[in-house]
């Protein structure tokens, strides 16, 4: 119906009066019932005044397509601006109605709209379109897949659609012998042997090998293969590399308890790369491996059931290597090629001069970060390579530094330095001789009593174990995914040279923990005390981020608060503290110097926890 003045828009038109069905068929002229109830009638719907349709009749002289108050109507998604979104669910498409539910209103920095704006600081349009020109095995671009357009696609068309169907659901894990007798007539009375159900059990014909210098033959131009084609060619492929594994697949599954429908991922996925390979006898690596999702393929447990069958060549990038990529971006090749082996000689050492051990990758991570900041401040003043560099611009670069980034950033830049002239890549080394600064450590300060204990009571067994462990018994986030099951004994932890005897209330939420495991995994035999649903059916630890991802602490700041109030609790025992949470001594007196600090303390007097 017309709303108030003559340029408003149409509103929601009524009922009809008689059939309570349709919507009126005028509401300016009012008529309160539809053609088919007209008196006299049913008479034929008016062709629509927009689009001159005679089909689809919906009000005021519009069908249900043009009429804008049309449940039938699609219009732009208030969030992605996705086509395809209809009025009765307040024009939003499904991802951005849970978008709405799980990230704050803000200004995207990509795209300036004031929208609900996730973790990365982008809205879910710039997310899309960073993922939709992601490279395999790169970080998702923001700034560059944002920079020049976006493109705009469908509403709720963006889920993975299923290009190729799953394997038909097989009844056990391995074929009865009237299964096997039957596979093997198949193949006597010249049936296709792809057809038989149990054609992965049919041996792989003999002198069959896979070798990682076979010669490919090079593509003169790169296309993607067409999935429909793939398809087909999967379902009737004939795959030495499927049989091959089929042992080994049964061997995991059985071992991690694999349901029916992941072991058909796999096989699938092994079909799949047969298929795409350019050559059926070179080893697979994992680079190749991490295209399948295209195909809606599997990627960790075919990496797995490869790499125990001895056909993985590892080429994956870690997580500092992309991490460096990122950062790197943009830097003269010189630079950028001098950095690469300043990379490489951290991460995995030099048995030349000068002679060093590996570093752990986030020492790396950190000094990644700033020497970036240096090395973007010589670009800017016009060097291409560092042996242009001097130590007066070593110092004016890290002058403009605060003390944190700037500590590492020295320690970058006199093991960059090193390096290169240990490899005559540079004149002279303008590190040498240069004093250090000492680091400007932060002071601990406690948290909020109320926070930690909500935590502790958290609904999810996993995060309250793993906050009672950190909060009572100082553990770090490393330690705390290093625990296995055999560390804990008689209510006793021992991590290293340490026995920790586990207070009460850890001990209670290990109890909750370990029954919701065993009620959730019961087949479970990944060592480790934490499990997650990725890790379950495989024997490494968790990621970094579990489970801390949903709540507000982390596993640092709470470690920092329990030392700081046993500290204060004994008056400044450093002995006490080193044997009770395994500190050395320097990392000890960072928690004594908090004793006289005016915001620790009460009237005076330290503050007791």
């Amino acid at each position: 119906m017309p709303g108030p003045g003559p340029e408003a828009p149409l509103r929601l038109p009524p009922r009809c009066n008689r059939c309570q069905a349709n919507p009126v068929a005028w509401t300016a002229p009012r008529v309160d019932v539809c053609y088919e109830c007209l008196p006299g009638g049913p008479f034929p719907t008016p062709p629509c005044r927009w689009c001159g349709t005679t089909k689809d009749y919906f009000s005021q002289g519009l069908c249900s397509l043009c009429h804008p108050r049309s449940p039938q109507r699609p219009g732009a998604c208030k969030g992605c601006l996705a086509w395809g979104v209809y009025p009765r669910l307040n024009w939003t498409c499904g991802p951005c109605r849970w978008w709405r539910t799980h990230y704050p209103e803000g200004v995207c920095d990509y795209c300036s709209r004031h929208i609900p704006v996730g973790l990365s600081g982008a809205c879910r349009l710039c997310v899309e379109q960073a993922q939709m020109t992601q490279e395999p095995g790169r970080a998702l671009d923001y700034a560059g897949a944002n920079r020049h357009s976006q493109q705009l696609f469908l509403a709720n068309m963006l889920f993975k659609k299923r290009v190729t169907p799953r394997l038909a659901p097989e009844p056990s894990l391995r074929p009865g012998p009237r299964a096997r007798k039957a596979a093997t007539a198949s193949v006597r009375t010249g049936e296709e042997p792809w057809r038989s159900r149990y054609k992965n059990q049919l041996p792989y014909p003999a002198g069959t090998g896979f070798d990682d210098e076979t010669s490919i033959q090079l593509a003169l131009f790169d296309m993607t293969p067409d999935p429909e084609a793939v398809r087909r060619r999967v379902l009737i492929e004939d795959s030495e590399l499927t049989r091959l594994c089929a042992a080994i697949v049964d061997q995991h599954a059985e071992r991690y308890g694999w349901s029916v429908r992941q072991r058909n991922d796999v096989t699938r996925s092994l079909r799949l790369l047969q298929t795409l390979r350019e050559n059926p006898t070179a080893k697979i690596r994992a680079s190749d491996v991490m295209q399948l999702p295209r195909y809606d393929g599997n990627i960790i447990s075919t990496i797995d059931v490869l790499d125990e069958a001895g056909l993985l060549i590892e080429d994956r990038p870690s997580r500092v290597e992309l991490y460096f990529a990122k950062r790197a971006a943009g830097l003269p090749p010189v630079m950028r090629e001098h950095l690469e082996l300043w990379l490489h000689v951290m991460l995995e050492g030099s048995e030349l001069t000068p002679r060093q051990v590996p570093r752990d990758s986030q020492t790396v991570r950190v000094q990644i970060l700033g020497l970036v900041t240096v090395v973007n401040t010589w670009v800017a003043a016009g060097y291409h390579s560092f042996a242009q560099v001097t130590r007066a611009d070593i110092v004016n670069a890290l002058a403009s530094l605060p003390p944190g980034r700037r500590h590492a950033a020295e320690l970058a830049c006199r093991s960059l330095f090193k390096t290169l002239k240990g490899q005559r890549l540079i004149f002279a080394n303008p590190m040498r001789g240069m004093k250090h600064t000492p680091l400007a450590r932060t002071t601990p300060l406690a948290l909020d009593p109320a926070v930690i204990r909500a935590e502790l009571n958290h609904p999810d067994p996993v995060v309250a174990l793993a906050v009672a462990l950190v909060a009572f018994h100082a553990l770090s986030g490393k330690q705390l995914r290093a625990v296995r099951l055999t560390d804990i004994i008689d209510g006793r932890l021992t991590i290293g040279d340490r026995v920790i005897p586990l207070a009460a209330p850890v001990r209670t939420r290990l109890t909750a923990w370990l029954d919701h495991r065993n009620q959730r995994w019961p087949g479970c035999i990944n060592p480790h005390l934490l499990v997650s649903r990725r890790t379950a059916p495989r024997l490494v630890p968790v990621g970094h981020s579990f489970p801390w991802r949903g709540i507000t602490l982390r596993p640092q700041a709470l470690r920092e608060d329990r030392i700081l109030h046993e500290i204060h609790a004994t008056g400044g025992d450093i002995r006490r503290i080193c044997d009770l949470f395994g500190l050395s001594v320097e990392g000890a007196t960072r928690y004594l110097k908090t004793i006289e600090h005016p915001d620790l303390t009460v009237d005076g007097e330290p503050s007791r926890g």
